[in-house]
């Protein structure tokens, strides 16, 4: 009858319960606090590229490296030096606009934390529901921001600098751009009413894949070669290059639905055909 809510979680959520008990217990502040989300994204970001980084300096000397480069104009991997200059610009987004005006959106929201953790069939359905709900509404803007000229100049014209996207890249971007995707991605948990574990979850899995899509790599073991409804670098690569196709960050539904999708493959193919004839 004086079951306590504890002994209650563990016996609905066995698996996560003991995590996000002393989750609480140690870290409460922290998770509460307005600042967190801009900060974990930044740092998940450098903590993510890393592996890019090695990479990328190892293509100068290591063949097997190179050929995991996705072929037809991607060129050499980014030097150490263009590294530096991305950092810094994202750095500087970050401290001025993002992380003041999230903040401030952390703020709007609940300042409690729920005591039970969520089963692993939960975490499960919401980390798919977050990335489902994020794609579509992604490429609602980003379809918007390529489609009205004034919305592109302004919002999304410098991310486009890059016609060879690298691993930093994927967050070199306007100061209004970024803020807004981190915005749509805070807004997907916020309105399907996520667990924290659950957006925690999301958020670390949505800065992997857009390191993923822009790491210029179409590696053995990337997430597209497993997942076919998923695109990857090189699809994302495609839309860097030929801007009007591939608006989706992850799945490829949305484009084989309105027409602008095209397949990396026979893209880069006839990119090669061409520089050959050349």
């Amino acid at each position: 009858m004086n079951e306590s809510v504890a002994d209650l979680g563990h016996a609905d959520a066995p698996v996560l319960q003991g995590l996000w008990e002393s989750v609480r217990a140690g870290q409460q502040q922290i998770l509460l606090s307005p600042y967190l989300a801009a900060s974990f994204a930044f740092l998940t970001h450098l903590a993510l590229c890393a592996p890019f980084l090695v990479l990328d300096a190892l293509g100068g000397v290591c063949q097997r490296v190179r050929s995991w480069r996705i072929a037809a104009g991607s060129g050499p991997p980014p030097s150490l030096w263009k590294w530096y200059e991305c950092f810094w610009r994202v750095l500087f987004k970050y401290i001025t606009a993002v992380l003041p005006a999230t903040a401030l959106f952390q703020l709007l929201r609940s300042s409690s934390l729920p005591e039970l953790a969520p089963s692993c069939w939960q975490l499960s359905v919401e980390v798919v529901a977050c990335f489902l709900l994020f794609d579509t509404l992604f490429f609602i803007w980003h379809y918007c921001m390529h489609r009205v000229p004034w919305l592109y100049r302004a919002v999304h014209q410098m991310h486009h600098q890059h016609h060879v996207p690298f691993a930093l890249a994927a967050q070199d971007a306007s100061s209004a751009e970024l803020l807004s995707l981190l915005l749509l991605a805070l807004g997907s948990a916020w309105m399907l009413g996520c667990h924290p574990l659950s957006e925690a979850l999301f958020h670390f899995l949505n800065s992997w894949l857009a390191v993923e899509d822009h790491c210029g790599y179409n590696l053995p073991w990337a997430l597209h070669r497993i997942l076919p409804c998923m695109g990857g670098a090189p699809f994302h690569q495609t839309h860097h290059k030929k801007q009007s196709k591939n608006f989706a960050p992850y799945f490829t539904h949305w484009d084989h639905l309105f027409g602008t999708y095209i397949e990396p493959r026979s893209y880069f193919r006839k990119r090669h055909d061409r520089t050959v004839m050349k």
